[in-house]
Formats: C-alpha cells, structure tokens, sequence
C-alpha cells in the first residue's frame, strides 16, 4: 500500500503522525511511505532519519495526497485539505465530526473512507487511541491554567500550590476520565485544593482508591457544579461522550459565580466544549475574557508539546496503521471490532452514530461496508 504523511498545518501544529521507526517498520512489510517535506521538523524528526529506513520524502502535501491510498494525520483535514482528498482514500487521524457540520459534509462529499482516532473503542469502553493524547491533555490543562492565573497573564494572581501559611488554589475539574485524572493527579502534585465531579459513582469509587488525599470527589449535577464554580480559581472542562458533542455544564449566567480573574480551561472544546462561552482558540492565541473570566479553548493543546505527544500518540496508533496497510482496511476494520468503532464516514455515509445525531443525518451500520 502507498502510505502518505503530509505536514500538519493546523496553527501550531507540530505533531506528526509517523515516526520514523513506524516508516521502517512499514517499508520492511512492503509498503511505500511518502513524508512530506520538513513534516517530521517540529517534533525533532528530519528528513534524514525518513530516508535512512526508507521512506521517500515529497516535495509537497500535493504529492503526498496524490500517491497515497492511505493518508495517516494527526488532526483532521482542514478547509485548504478537503480538495485534496480523493474517493475511496483512507483517513485515519482524529477527526472529532459531531462537534463540525462542514468538516463532516467535506468528507460525506469527498466519498473517503475515515476511520476516527477518537472513536476506536476497545470492549473494556476504553479509548486506547484518544487516551495518550488525553493524558498529555490533562496534564497542560492544569499546567497553562497555573500560567494563566498569574496576575502577568490576567490572572487572580494565585500560585497553584500556596506557600505555607497561604491556602492553595481550589481547582475545580469537570468530569472523572482519562483528561479528568490526568489533571487532577497534576493539580494535587503541584499542591492545589482539587475537586472532581463526575456522574458515575463507580467512577468516584475507583477514584478515591487512586486519587491523594487533596482530591476530593463528588457527584456531578447542576446543584453541586454551581457550588464549586463559586469558589473554583481554575476549572477544567474534562467532559466526553465518546462521538458525540460535549454537554454544556457551564452555562453563560454561572460565569457570575466565578471571581474575577479565575480560569477555565476547556479540554472538550474538540467536541463543542463543555462550557457555553467557550470557542476554539490557538496557541499563538489561546485566551480570552468572558465576564472577567479567562477563557483556554485550544484545540490542539498536544501541539504545544509535539515530541512528547507524537512519541506517546504513535505508541498507540502504529499498530492499527500497520493492521490497515497489511490487509486493507475493510478486512482489517472486519477482523478487529475495536477498529470498526472508527469508522465515521465511508463513500458518502455516515457510520457512527453520534455524528448521525449531530446533524439528523441517517446512520448506516458500519458492518455492511466491510462484510
């Protein structure tokens, strides 16, 4: 199979989507691998180390997109991408549809075959493929929100973990998952009053085994949301559905209840965001002020630390990359369940339900595409 890896272009992204060890690993089952040149730079992988093992290097996305029956990304494709693809070219990259009608019609009329990151489901319910980058996303959330509490930034002007004799700050996290823990565990270590909300009490079981003992756990409803937001300096929205749009937790009004100064950092905002007020931001501009709350909606917030995220997201993906390559993906989509949740979008129809409910556009079973 001819396997092409274009450059990101996404603002700030500088993630790839194969390593060059993953390229080799390739070339050596048969496969021709196409990079894009310079794709490799921003997470610290040259040209160079591609060609060592193989893999030729394209002049540009053109030629990337032109040879490859499989195009493997990090983000979805974007407005300037969407001419470039081609029917019946595979896609696999996280393309989050239910949160964007005209990135889900582009690839609905494209007639690609699109098999989502973010959706590859194992029967454990696990994500095995958003969880990595969740993680690191957990983590930066509660390590930009202390940045932005500074008062330099606009900030209340609180230290995450207080000194002695001056409380911590009270970080307030929306939802117990994977994004959840992972912020709550770097909230706790850097010192700060941590509560966590989720609405499933087996969740808040496993959690209090897990979690020290500066987190506090309690049941998600609107009641007990608004209590904490009163007294929250830095919230993180860590709310999922796996497919599906994020519910609004935080509504425009709520915003009252915060003081001035105080932070949200909305980690869904990939799926609409958990907070009504919330949009999608950059890293050149990840800010802005709502009621004199500062508003984090980066949408890429792994791409601020490529090397980290790219070795930690190809960890996962590799091995399903390999699975299509090998066998084509509709007999590796039929042969592993896990990797037929991924699939979104198939020559013109939508094949995961949550996307179909987005937009009240008919839901196809995935099975028949692959039988």
């Amino acid at each position: 199979m001819k396997i092409g890896v274009p450059k990101e272009i996404k603002t700030n992204e500088n993630r790839i989507a194969l390593v060059p060890a993953g390229a080799e690993s390739l070339v050596s089952a048969g496969h021709s691998v196409f990079i894009e040149r310079g794709a490799g730079e921003g997470s610290g992988f040259s040209d160079e180390l591609y060609t060592r093992v193989g893999a030729a290097i394209a002049p540009d996305a053109d030629a990337v997109w032109r040879e490859a029956e499989m195009i493997l990304k990090v983000k979805e494709p974007i407005a300037p991408e969407w001419p470039r693809i081609r029917k019946g070219q595979v896609l696999f990259t996280y393309f989050h549809f239910a949160a964007d009608e005209a990135l889900t019609r582009a690839h609905l009329k494209s007639g690609a075959v699109c098999i989502a990151y973010e959706t590859v489901e194992l029967p454990s319910r696990e994500l095995p493929l958003l969880t990595p980058m969740s993680e690191v996303a957990g983590r930066m959330a509660v390590q930009e929100g202390a940045k932005y509490l500074e008062k330099l930034y606009g900030g209340r002007g609180v230290l995450l973990g207080g000194v002695p004799g001056v409380a911590p700050a009270r970080v307030v996290v929306l939802g117990g998952g994977i994004v959840g823990i992972n912020a709550a565990k770097m909230a706790a270590g850097m010192g700060a009053s941590v509560v966590v909300l989720d609405i499933s009490l087996e969740r808040l079981r496993y959690l209090s085994d897990v979690m020290p003992a500066n987190v506090v756990l309690i049941h998600s409803n609107r009641h007990n949301i608004l209590e904490q937001l009163a007294s929250a300096d830095l919230v993180v929205g860590a709310v999922l559905v796996t497919g599906a749009k994020a519910p609004r937790l935080v509504r425009r009004e709520d915003l009252r209840l915060m003081r001035p100064g105080s932070v949200i950092v909305d980690v869904a905002i990939d799926q609409g965001g958990c907070v009504e007020t919330i949009h999608a931001t950059t890293h050149e501009n990840p800010t802005y002020v709502v009621d004199g709350v500062i508003h984090y909606g980066v949408a890429n917030m792994p791409g601020g630390v490529p090397r980290t995220s790219t070795l930690a997201l190809t960890n996962a993906t590799f091995p399903y990359a390999l699975q299509l390559a090998n066998k084509g993906w509709k007999r590796a989509l039929a042969s592993q369940p896990a990797l037929l949740k991924g699939l979104n979008i198939v020559d013109g129809h939508v094949t995961y339900p949550g996307v179909a409910e987005a937009f009240g556009i008919a839901y196809e079973d995935p099975a028949k595409f692959v039988a």
